[in-house]
């Protein structure tokens, strides 16, 4: 059923048909509306749910915004990507209809008992979360089609007990870390599985960890993620017409990361440029950082070019999209500030 919903909406309604049994909610700017929201369906009973407030925030959907000092509500991705070590399987969606769709495959990825992995869907603050487009809402019989019963061993029981949150000690520890990478590496293939399920039962294809855009026989690509690819797309397309060889990569999960289908998608490129709302400080990007391990580990020598870009909710414009091709053509600095000229 088509639906006139935001980001945050979308969301929401995709949390409603994988039917938790319990929604933890901490609303902060720019996801309160979806907390809003799945309130106002546990109220109506449209969600069989526990609904608890909790005082911190343990999150499946994570409205990226800008983090301080100083203070901003507007977003940027650096909240996380600065957590990309915490063990989380991490997503990026570029449109409301992804939004919703990785609501309910996060459910189908993260609850397999090989990866059993908390998952993280990341929506751009406001650009995405607070922008309303037409939605497809599965009805709820697909979705519970789609998704399988939940179950779990990681539950209390006094016939079969079990320690839970326990301390490991130096001979242990960095065993359970092993494991935590094990099953994020084990998540790709089932991120395929519930993509081809997902396509049979919806009739929406997604294309794994990346997506890519006239990359084939593209001389120059832009990589980057989230809502800004659809914009980079426009670019190219007008470039293309110019008839200079463009193209487009957006990494759709960071977690697991794509390093071999990064480095076969630009593999025939003269040089690539990074476009990410982060920085390392005192580094490069994250992104970038990531994107550079991957060209190195397969042996690839091609120019790579960091912009930064979007913190704080700055605007990113066609011009600075323009500009990008323009210099990753041409060369520039390894990592560039738009809109600042940086003094050597």
């Amino acid at each position: 059923m088509k639906q006139y919903l935001s980001g945050d909406e979308a969301f929401a309604a995709g949390i409603r048909l994988a039917r938790p049994e319990v929604v933890s909610a901490y609303p902060i700017t720019p996801q309160t509306i979806v907390v809003e929201r799945l309130s106002d369906m546990v109220e109506d009973g449209s969600l069989d749910a526990e609904f608890i407030h909790v005082e911190s925030e343990h999150v499946m959907m994570n409205a990226n915004r800008s983090t301080a000092l100083p203070w901003n509500i507007y977003g940027d991705q650096r909240d996380s990507l600065a957590l990309l070590d915490t063990g989380w399987i991490q997503a990026y969606a570029e449109n409301a209809q992804e939004a919703l769709d990785l609501a309910l495959m996060s459910y189908y990825i993260a609850e397999k008992k090989d990866v059993s992995t908390p998952f993280m869907v990341n929506l751009d603050g406001f650009i995405l979360t607070h922008t309303y487009e037409e939605v497809d809402v599965p009805e709820q019989a697909d979705a519970d089609r789609f998704l399988p019963k939940y179950e779990t061993e990681n539950c209390f029981d006094f016939e079969h007990p079990k320690n839970m949150a326990f301390s490991a000690g130096p001979d242990t520890n960095y065993i359970f870390k092993y494991k935590e990478h094990a099953a994020l590496l084990r998540a790709v293939p089932v991120i395929a599985e519930a993509e081809e399920k997902f396509a049979l039962i919806f009739g929406r294809k997604y294309t794994g960890l990346i997506d890519t855009y006239n990359t084939e026989d593209a001389d120059y690509i832009l990589i980057t993620l989230g809502t800004i690819a659809g914009l980079s797309r426009e670019i190219a397309d007008k470039l293309r017409a110019e008839g200079k060889k463009v193209g487009v990569l957006r990494i759709r999960y960071m977690r697991p990361f794509p390093t071999v289908e990064i480095a076969e998608a630009v593999k025939n490129a003269k040089a690539v440029a990074v476009l990410e709302k982060d920085i390392s400080f005192g580094a490069a990007g994250t992104v970038y950082t990531n994107v550079t391990s991957a060209l190195q580990q397969a042996g690839l020598n091609i120019p790579a070019y960091n912009f930064i870009g979007g913190l704080g909710g700055r605007n990113i414009s066609h011009a600075d999209i323009t500009d990008i091709f323009e210099k990753t053509e041409h060369g520039t600095e390894r990592v560039n500030f738009i809109g600042i000229e940086v003094q050597k």
